[in-house]
């Protein structure tokens, strides 16, 4: 659980000391949907690296990193909702029909609530062997997640091509 809070810990102790730039509000926001991407490479980067080295230790983790994607992302959207649009709901969501990149970021948001509903051990054995279809949403969900950055971006591909390329890896090794 510690693991999750040190990056919000981090955002907070930069504000206590007014080190989140000319735009602390983008700052935060970025750095939320960073850690959301993050933590989805993460989570599905548990199979290859039992696979690969062994590490198979790492699958007791993988449902908590699952658990921290959606609550990082609720963090990312909650941020955008409250300060961009100050909780207008007519102005969020002419904002998602209207750019592209907010579009594909909110669905990934949506895709992403029945993955955290249904991550508990009740609805693994309620939902059986749909519990498994119903997660590999998190393939479309890592795509919609790099894709939400690369629209968003306008000049530095670096940092999006860098999630992407270890996107295309992780979701490559599963079709083997």
């Amino acid at each position: 659980f510690v693991v999750c809070l040190v990056p919000l810990a981090s955002l907070i102790w930069r504000g206590f000391y007014g080190d989140l730039g000319a735009n602390p509000i983008e700052t935060i926001t970025h750095n939320t949907g960073d850690w959301t991407l993050r933590f989805l490479l993460i989570t599905l980067a548990v199979s290859p690296l039992r696979q690969w080295f062994g590490l198979s230790g790492l699958v007791r983790f993988r449902r908590m990193f699952g658990l921290y994607v959606f609550f990082y992302a609720c963090c990312h959207f909650s941020i955008w909702f409250i300060f961009d649009h100050a909780f207008d709901f007519a102005d969020m969501i002419e904002d998602i029909v209207e750019r592209r990149y907010i579009t594909v970021g909110f669905s990934a948001l949506m895709l992403l609530i029945p993955l955290a509903l249904t991550s508990n051990n009740a609805m693994v054995r309620r939902l059986g062997k749909r519990w498994k279809k119903l997660h590999q949403l998190s393939y479309l969900i890592i795509l919609l997640g790099v894709l939400h950055y690369l629209w968003l971006v306008k000049a530095d591909y670096l940092e999006p091509g860098i999630y992407a390329l270890i996107a295309v890896v992780l979701l490559l090794q599963r079709v083997n």
